[in-house]
């Protein structure tokens, strides 16, 4: 049986050791004939080093005894380029750079340094021993790359960049240092500009040591900065031909599940898992105008691994991995312990679950605060996907769990709204397994009591729902929905258990909620609430998907009714 390549992004070793590889070598073609300095942005976890470690392996001439063993059975085998093993390999991963401020500038020439002397090792017979001598006079990285490059192109050689996490570390450095840190790398006479700058020189000499580039990240802000708008190549990350060059698409998962069924492995019904993947990890769309929605490829090869391991669903849904850091968007939506307009657009974005906006090509540091660019960003690391050419929506269960996450993390960041979530998890058990509901909601109604900072931030039914589904989506025993359409309405809160996980959950709730405002609230407003919402509960509670998926399970009908920021009534309904 294949071995599931969970964390392994070396294309070689996954053909080494004969595990299941998805056959990606017909975009080779496509690749060379998109341009000669290409530049892609995908979500982390999508398979961005997996990728260069094939063209690695497919373009180095080093290789060329090797291409029958890596490339047997692939498109790309029965279809080779003449670019086949033509080129000399220089390849940079700068996840590899440390990021600490005050070592990060050592660190990436010492990394740099190593990169240069690993290439001539690697093709000893290129050089000349005057070549050499000259190297060694060569006192800084910048000075042995620029003369590399030079004797290269003067050899009439090609060489092949490859640059894998190009922004890792300006990333890390922006969101734990500073704008400030960050500009002295990426701007005027930093080092990391300096760099690019090598790179761009090399590209226009009349003999370039440069044929081909290839860089990959996670975010297009770092190349902005130091390339005024990567105008040393083609962005091809929005083009729909290369939608599906990362991650996998339905058909993909779908056969990785039959060949593990038909291997012996108790996974459960094919279309069953199918669904549940791609309700978690699925629908992701990386160009207005492609058709075909794709999965995280860490996300599924980490479930089958799991699964197979232990023969049930992964206790943790979410691959600890591939979360998105929180400090990652700290800076955008926290500044001096403040939340700035940011927070709101993605607070916004959580309760509508959508929004319309163009996607930015490019932008600076400095123009990250404007609202698309943030939309953009948010788009960039994953944590928003087209659904159609217009609309952009939150594309799984796991990046509405992150950003749930973001939302409680940004309240307790400056002070807001802080609570012990372990005991509130707990509440939420009860809930799940008996019937104990009135603690929950009694909890964090007492905590906006107490904690009067929050308040400022709660109006609205929908400003409501979203606040509670923060706090409900901290444990997953439920599969919350929200504006569901059933029983010719639209129910506010769906708690549907999640019984492929937990199966012994007893409890399911259906929740309407209704807002008064304060200035607006009598009892006698307060009674036509009530009604309302019981009618409407009883009405929910009616459709024939509610009845099906709930066969078993205790169905709780739950209104709870606000007056402002106040809960002033909670009732179960018969």
């Amino acid at each position: 049986m294949k071995q599931i390549p969970y964390g392994i992004s070396s294309y070689k070793t996954i053909r080494q050791k004969k595990a299941y590889y998805v056959d990606k070598t017909h975009y080779i073609p496509q690749i060379e004939s998109a341009g000669d300095y290409l530049f892609l942005i995908r979500p982390r976890r999508f398979g961005k080093s997996s990728l260069l470690s094939m063209l690695e392996c497919y373009y180095d001439i080093a290789r060329t005894e090797e291409f029958e063993a890596l490339f047997a059975d692939t498109y790309i085998h029965a279809h080779p380029t003449p670019e086949k093993n033509a080129h000399l390999i220089l390849k940079f991963d700068f996840s590899q750079v440390n990021s600490e401020i005050d070592e990060v500038e050592t660190s990436f020439q010492e990394y740099i340094d190593s990169c240069i002397f690993l290439f001539c090792e690697k093709y000893p017979n290129l050089f000349e021993k005057r070549y050499l001598s000259m190297m060694e006079t060569k006192k800084t990285p910048y000075a042995k790359l620029k003369l590399l490059l030079s004797y290269i192109g003067s050899k009439g050689l090609k060489t092949y960049i490859l640059i894998d996490e190009y922004d890792n570390f300006t990333n890390t450095i922006l969101t734990t240092a500073g704008q400030s840190h960050y500009q002295k790398l990426t701007h005027g006479t930093g080092f990391f500009r300096f760099f690019f700058s090598v790179l761009k020189g090399a590209t226009g000499e009349v003999d370039s040591g440069i044929s081909r580039l290839f860089i990959t990240g996670v975010s297009p802000v770092t190349m902005d900065d130091v390339t005024s708008g990567f105008n040393i190549g083609l962005n091809i990350s929005l083009y729909p031909n290369f939608n599906e060059i990362l991650g996998l698409n339905e058909q993909n998962v779908t056969t990785i599940l039959k060949y593990y069924q038909e291997q012996g492995c108790t996974l459960p019904d094919l279309n069953e898992t199918l669904a549940l993947m791609k309700v978690w990890y699925g629908n992701y769309l990386f160009s207005r105008t492609a058709s075909n929605h794709l999965f995280n490829t860490d996300m599924v090869l980490y479930f089958l691994k799991n699964f197979m391991a232990y023969e049930t669903i992964p206790d943790e849904m979410v691959d600890p991995n591939i979360k998105v850091d929180y400090s990652k968007l700290r800076h955008l939506v926290v500044l001096d312990r403040r939340l700035n307009g940011n927070f709101s657009r993605l607070k916004a974005i959580i309760e509508t679950g959508q929004i319309n906006a163009e996607i930015a090509i490019s932008f600076p540091v400095e123009d990250l605060i404007k609202p698309n660019n943030f939309i953009s960003l948010l788009y960039y690391f994953g944590l928003l996907s087209y659904r159609d050419e217009e609309e952009l929506i939150i594309p799984n269960r796991t990046v509405k769990k992150l950003m749930y996450s973001y939302l409680r993390d940004g309240y307790e960041e400056v002070d807001v709204f802080s609570i012990d979530l372990w005991q509130f998890a707990n509440f939420v058990r009860n809930m799940a397994y008996i019937g104990e509901w009135k603690p929950v909601f009694e909890f964090l109604a007492q905590e906006v009591e107490k904690q009067t900072s929050i308040r400022d931030y709660l109006s609205g039914e929908k400003v409501i729902q979203t606040f509670l589904l923060a706090y409900l989506n901290v444990t997953d025993y439920y599969i919350t929905r929200t504006e569901e359409e059933m029983g010719k309405g639209f129910v506010d809160l769906y708690l549907e258990p999640f019984l492929a996980k937990y199966v012994k959950v007893k409890y399911g709730y259906l929740i309407e909620l209704k807002y008064i405002t304060r200035g607006d609230f009598t009892q006698e407003l307060l009674q036509e609430k009530i009604e309302a919402a019981k009618n409407q509960l009883q009405q929910y509670a009616t459709d024939s998907r509610v009845i099906e998926g709930n066969r078993g399970i205790n169905l709780r009908l739950i209104m709870l009714i606000f007056s402002g920021w106040e809960l002033v009534h909670l009732e179960e309904v018969t």
